[in-house]
């Protein structure tokens, strides 16, 4: 039975306010925070680096969820680890030798995740979904938040569902990119567990109360 699980994005949170908005989060129905780390050159932007990740995990009561949009995960593993990660996901398409990453991830101590784009077949995990504990599919392009949902995401959500209860059920059904009151409850039918949203929270007037929303969709 797929969870309900909801990760706010820090990317769309206000950087003149980390405390605050952890703060935020910690006393809202937030199960993890996602946290984007990119290079500029596996996707078209540079988010935040290793610094910013300790000062949110110096405030942080809720487990961080660490997504790597970068061509060279390895190095920063540990980087990660001290920053607070709980979970670290790295891409299909830049990790040249994933099962090397996803199991020095799990060394570390940490769950391992790993990440399709929305144009990536699910068809490419299935000898990997043994050895990961989270997958996470984007339904935007990644690089940018604020995107429209791409909706043939719902079919892929549904093919991984059935491959996962197949191969490894424990595995955690993450969404990333346009995740909102619209569609929400969908991806929650189709077999996702945990949905990450930006704007959609962190823009709302009520922030914490828009989780609690997501959270009941």
């Amino acid at each position: 039975m797929p969870q309900k699980l909801i990760a706010p994005s820090f990317l769309a949170a206000d950087f003149g306010n980390v405390q605050q908005e952890v703060e935020m989060l910690n006393q809202s129905e937030t199960d993890y925070i996602h946290i984007d780390i990119m290079d500029g050159v596996f996707v078209p932007n540079i988010s935040f680096g290793f610094p910013v990740c300790q000062a949110i995990h110096k405030h942080a009561k809720k487990p961080m969820d660490f997504h790597l949009m970068i061509e060279h995960a390895d190095p920063y593993l540990e980087d990660c680890m001290k920053a607070g990660a709980e979970i670290i996901s790295v891409h299909y398409e830049a990790c040249r030798h994933l099962h090397r990453t996803v199991s020095e991830i799990r060394n570390l101590g940490a769950k391992a995740g790993v990440v399709l784009n929305p144009h990536s077949s699910i068809d490419l995990l299935e000898e990997i979904l043994p050895h990961v504990d989270l997958v996470l599919l984007m339904s935007v392009n990644p690089g940018f938040g604020g995107q429209n949902f791409i909706e043939t995401t719902f079919s892929k959500v549904r093919k991984l569902r059935a491959m996962v209860d197949t191969i490894n059920p424990e595995i955690i059904i993450e969404i990333d990119g346009g995740v909102n009151d619209k569609n929400a409850s969908e991806l929650f039918k189709a077999g996702a567990d945990m949905l990450v949203a930006g704007s959609f929270v962190f823009k709302s007037d009520d922030p914490a109360q828009t989780i609690a929303n997501l959270k009941k969709a």
